[in-house]
């Protein structure tokens, strides 16, 4: 069966919201990674279920100064198509995203000039074809009162002032060019990471999200962006669920029912929940049928990566490892030696004493380490694996021992026993429950 996205994939975005509303369990996820691996294993699930696919960045890691991935958001984006195009994945099903778009990474300075930086890159994202704008604004600057938490007036000012960007941007854009969808309100950890919690965070009230919409729809009213309004499709709020290096706070319906009770009668918009990664698969079920229905996941897809690859090279030391024909990989301690060579990514994340640390780095759900796959020496000894596992597939039973799962997939003729199609099912397994949660295939 071949479906049809209608209208592309915004106008499919809105038509998961409408039926969400409409109390259907219709849900997206959206994929916040810049993995090659693990963008590639999206667009393959989105293959599988014939819908769009939503990618997103966030500020720090893609702006026009390049962020931590050294990309600006028209090559993050010509970078996810150059993967659709080899994976044959129709480019007008790619839904982008900015996350927290918004002055965070210049918090340092000056208010204005923050400001100006944030919108420089409000601009940037929606020429390079982001159409899903989450509008964050909620950091003090430099010159904010450190003492007192940022009023909700201003934050909704500065917000309204970067959707003000996107409008502009649009009406420069050619007729017919999809029209900005917003996403308002923060209710998470800065963007990038967690940090360890002590007790499971407090679900958002109801009359703090209701403050927040009454804000912001002032200060969009204020700018005469009305229409836009009509297009905040999502508000985050904080469900109840987080994860830490060791721990995962589950949705906890009972303690969500009044806010997932009282979506607003306009603009028709629905729940969008970050750090839903590890979350059990019926939980984010109930998070999508409870109108929590933008569900975004990254770290859960890079820890999977990671486990996929360590146990192909458990499998290549047990395969080759005695053999004179190979010379072995030797990826995890690659990965090790960039992470103490530059801190920056997990020294302020991680903490406790060395072995501690020294676990976290390599097990954490936080997984810092999806910061250092990128490095040449990394990248080389991760080729090397792969090659070595091309060229000698291993016998089932190891992949039996180290990847049972995906073992099931190839004794049933589903997966083929090689090495990047292994780590492939291992990202996709993840992928799936979010699917599911979304009724993808039900509702694509």
């Amino acid at each position: 069966m071949n479906r049809t996205i209608p209208a592309g994939p915004s106008k499919w975005l809105q038509g998961v919201v409408e039926r969400n509303r409409l109390n259907q369990p219709a849900g997206v996820y959206s994929v916040c990674s810049a993995n090659p691996w693990v963008l590639e294993a999206a667009l393959y699930q989105a293959l599988e279920d014939e819908s769009v696919v939503c990618i997103e960045s966030t500020c720090n890691q893609v702006n026009q100064f390049g962020g931590y991935t050294g990309l600006t958001p028209a090559q993050f984006g010509d970078f996810v198509r150059s993967i659709a195009a080899r994976v044959s994945f129709p480019e007008q099903r790619i839904l982008f995203g900015g996350d927290h778009l918004g002055p965070y990474p210049w918090r340092q300075e000056p208010a204005r000039a923050a400001l100006e930086k944030a919108a420089v890159l409000v601009r940037a994202s929606v020429l390079a074809g982001y159409s899903k704008i989450h509008l964050d604004a909620s950091m003090a600057c430099a010159g904010d009162d450190p003492n007192q938490p940022l009023a909700d007036e201003v934050i909704a000012e500065r917000a309204a002032a970067l959707c003000q960007v996107a409008e502009e941007v649009w009406a420069e854009l050619p007729a017919g060019s999809p029209a900005p969808l917003y996403v308002i309100g923060t209710e998470v950890p800065t963007p990038g990471g967690e940090t360890e919690p002590g007790l499971a965070p407090a679900v958002t009230r109801v009359e703090h999200a209701r403050t927040t919409l009454d804000n912001c729809r002032a200060a969009f009213l204020k700018r005469s962006l009305a229409a836009a309004w009509e297009r905040v499709i999502g508000l985050v709020v904080q469900p109840g669920v987080e994860f830490g290096d060791a721990s995962v706070f589950e949705y906890d319906r009972a303690k969500a029912c009044s806010l997932s009770q009282c979506l607003p009668a306009s603009p028709s918009l629905v729940y969008e929940a970050h750090s839903t990664d590890y979350q059990p698969p019926p939980a984010l079920r109930q998070m999508v049928e409870d109108h929590f229905a933008i569900l975004k996941v990254g770290p859960w897809l890079t820890f999977a990566f990671r486990e996929a690859v360590f146990a192909l090279g458990q499998i290549e030391q047990e395969w080759l490892g005695n053999r004179r024909v190979a010379s072995l990989s030797h990826v995890p301690e690659a990965l090790y030696q960039a992470m103490l060579k530059n801190p920056a990514h997990w020294k302020a994340y991680y903490r406790g004493d060395e072995a501690e640390i020294y676990f976290a780095r390599r097990y954490s759900y936080s997984d810092r380490s999806r910061y250092y796959w990128p490095e040449p020496s990394v990248e080389r000894e991760l080729q090397k694996l792969l090659a070595n596992l091309s060229a000698a597939p291993p016998p089932l039973t190891l992949v039996s021992q180290h990847l049972p799962e995906q073992y099931d997939a190839v004794r049933a003729g589903a997966l083929r026993n090689h090495p990047a199609s292994l780590i492939q099912d291992r990202i996709r397994k993840v992928l799936r429950i979010y699917a599911d949660a979304c009724r993808l295939k039900e509702t694509s």
